[in-house]
């Protein structure tokens, strides 16, 4: 845009052939964002921890759409292997351009009557080292060729439990909370750079790994009274991904549960 037209004009957003680095890629909201991807033609790098029959399934099955499609296995709380990941991804597909921090690792679950004493150390330290560590690891790699080309997208798989602790444990809520700074000083620093960053809240969304055994209590938590599913948090993913005007933005898709985004 000229410094003479601070109007500008629209320009649609195409993601065709660019390519998008999902982590937690076997998971339910993973495999949805990975397939709502493919099919609008974007290629996928695509990481798991420990499901190498799915994401070989996977792998297979997005091929079959026309786009590349590639599996990394990878410890998201070893630093090294992360590197390890980034730079394999890099030589077979070239840079992402789109980085969707979409992995958790929940670690003990204490539910709604846990007691803070009984969360080891460990389980604090593990989970922040998948969940917030790994996805800073992976913004700070893949944002550089982001600004090079004056285009890119950084997503970050968030939860409600971030604003309300959830019932996971505060070992995951914190972890998640984490996502949040990260997210509004990336998006700040880039904005004028194409790069756009944002978060995703989701709750309560079933065939997912950690919502496996959903019950009546849970469903009436929730103001739409149903679940949702992964396939709707990948409409939210998105549209983060092709509406250039959005940054630093967290939104949630939890059936109306809260009234308002979270900070």
């Amino acid at each position: 845009m000229a410094s003479s037209d601070i109007r500008g004009t629209y320009q649609p957003v195409s993601i065709a052939g660019k390519l998008a680095l999902i982590t937690g890629a076997t998971g339910g909201i993973g495999a949805a964002t990975a397939r709502l991807f493919a099919s609008r033609g974007v290629h996928l790098a695509l990481h798991y921890f420990s499901q190498t029959s799915a994401a070989e399934a996977l792998v297979t099955e997005l091929s079959a759409l026309g786009v590349r499609a590639r599996a990394y296995q990878c410890d998201l709380s070893d630093f090294d292997a992360v590197r390890q990941m980034h730079a394999k991804i890099v030589e077979e597909l070239g840079d992402p351009d789109i980085l969707y921090n979409n992995a958790a690792a929940e670690r003990t679950i204490m539910g709604i009557r846990g007691k803070i004493e009984d969360v080891k150390m460990e389980d604090v330290e593990g989970c922040w080292r998948s969940n917030a560590g790994a996805a800073f690891l992976l913004t700070q790699l893949c944002v550089p060729p982001m600004e090079k080309q004056g285009w890119g997208r950084v997503i970050f798989c968030s939860s409600i439990a971030a604003a309300t602790g959830g019932v996971v444990g505060p070992h995951y809520a914190s972890s998640k909370s984490a996502l949040h700074g990260i997210m509004h000083w990336v998006a700040a620093q880039y904005a004028r750079s194409g790069v756009t960053s944002n978060a995703v809240a989701p709750c309560l969304i079933a065939n997912t790994q950690m919502f496996k055994e959903p019950t009546e209590a849970h469903r009436n938590l929730i103001p739409m009274g149903r679940f949702g599913q992964p396939e709707e948090i990948a409409q939210a993913v998105e549209l983060l991904v092709t509406n250039g005007y959005m940054t630093n933005k967290i939104i949630t898709v939890d059936g109306g549960l809260l009234p308002s985004a979270l900070a």
